[in-house]
């Protein structure tokens, strides 16, 4: 059974209201003790038959009106769809592997020492010789500062060897003209001269003193740097594995307290995909070969690669080939241990250019109303009215630049009496 539109359903209550319930038929029953009224005129009963009448007349002509401007148009509608690019090669195998990090270290100190300080944590980006720890460097503080006093105190010594140089020469200087004057001997002169080779031995081992101690202090500060963990390389840190207070080693010390690292960092523009391929086919497989890579997590999305490499090692248990991969676009949203469905292409992919935004539509969806392109958009039951703007034709559709969104329903060959605000129904 149809069922009537809500505004006829209230036209139809008010009438059964306003006649039935109020008693107006009742009067058009003709009561057997009923008598005509013989004064010449029109019997009651006739005149509450006519009135009745007129009133049904009108409710019908009423409904018919309502029903006849509201009834539906059957039309018939398509989809719009964002002006997008063409597909890519097609696809001559199919693997599957996971993302993983070319370059990833564990960092930890160099020494053995207390942690004083961890300045990182999980998702931290950090750069390179960015400080990421620092141990306890108490007793390497003190080694360095007695290292470097050391220094000083042979260059201190130096400098008073080099007065006693300088007063040994100016003594073997005098000695010699006396000598030559006969007011001295020959040996005081010898002994003068003797004096000036002694000292300037021992100026030359002060010399190496001096390097022996400016060598020990560049130790102790290199000791001493190593209390301050830095990062090797631009990264991301994915895992933090010590905290303040505990002993990291970078040896292991066969015990459960003592941390070989402090954490791991990963250079995310190092990431490529390894996949294992079925060695029956790893023939198709060739070096620098165009690729497709989708995600698990993002099945949508294509991202461009190509074959790195072909490891010559095979895994007798899976019989399969192990194959690099390397991304040609780089996106935050790839991460280590991603799974991953890499396509070999038998040819790269058709480069197109920027397709031009807006979206895409049937001609025959293309009305001239008020003297603009307009467009019936569907919804809820209704058509609305819209202009558009267009631009060039794409293959056998038309562009729409402005005035619709991509995923929005159209209506096709819009009939001449739809107008802004009509009821539609799609056809069958």
């Amino acid at each position: 059974m149809r069922r009537f539109p809500k505004r006829l359903r209230w036209r139809l209550q008010q009438f059964r209201e306003r006649v039935i319930d109020t008693g107006l038929l009742k009067e058009l029953r003709i009561e057997g003790a009923q008598r005509e009224d013989h004064d010449g005129g029109m019997p009651k009963w006739v005149w509450g038959l006519l009135a009745g009448l007129v009133i049904l007349v009108l409710v019908a002509a009423g409904a018919w009106w309502f029903m006849a401007g509201n009834k539906p148009i059957a039309v018939q509608t398509a989809t719009v769809r964002a002006n997008g690019q063409g597909a890519s090669a097609d696809a001559v195998l199919q693997a599957t592997g996971y993302v993983t990090p070319r370059r990833m270290a564990t960092v930890s100190a160099q020494i053995t020492g207390t942690l004083t300080e961890v300045l990182i944590d999980e998702g931290f980006k950090v750069r390179k010789g960015q400080v990421l720890a620092r141990l306890d460097d108490t007793g390497l503080k003190a080694g360095l500062a007695a290292a470097e006093a050391q220094v000083r105190s042979a260059e201190a010594n130096l400098v008073q060897l080099r007065a006693q140089f300088a007063q040994t020469q100016a003594d073997s200087r005098r000695q010699t003209e006396l000598a030559a004057s006969g007011m001295t001997t020959h040996q005081a002169q010898e002994l003068a001269a003797t004096a000036v080779k002694t000292v300037g031995a021992q100026l030359e081992v002060a010399q190496r003193q001096i390097e022996a101690a400016q060598a020990q202090a560049r130790q102790a500060r290199v000791n001493f740097d190593y209390a301050t963990v830095r990062a090797p390389f631009d990264g991301v840190v994915t895992a933090r594995a010590a905290q303040v207070g505990e002993i990291i080693s970078p040896l292991s010390a066969g015990g459960g307290f003592t941390r070989t690292g402090v954490g791991t960092i990963v250079d995310m523009d190092s990431l490529e995909v390894n996949v294992d391929v079925n060695e029956a086919y790893i023939a198709q497989v060739k070096g620098d070969m165009p690729c497709e890579a989708v995600l698990d997590a993002y099945p949508d999305w294509k991202i461009p690669a190509h074959v790195v490499a072909v490891i010559p090692s095979a895994d007798r248990g899976k019989a399969t080939v192990k194959v690099r991969v390397a991304l040609d676009q780089k996106d935050d949203r790839v991460v280590p241990d991603m799974g991953v469905r890499v396509s070999f292409l038998a040819a790269k992919p058709k480069v197109e250019a920027k397709p031009v935004p807006g979206v895409l539509l049937p001609p025959e969806a293309v009305v001239q109303r008020d003297g603009a392109s307009s467009v019936f958009v569907v919804s809820e039951g209704r058509a609305q009215q819209r202009a558009l703007k267009l631009g060039a034709d794409a293959g056998k559709f038309k562009l729409a630049t402005e005035g619709l969104k991509a995923g929005e329903t159209v209506v096709v060959s819009p009939p001449a009496e739809l107008k802004n605000g009509s009821n539609v129904v799609n056809k069958e």
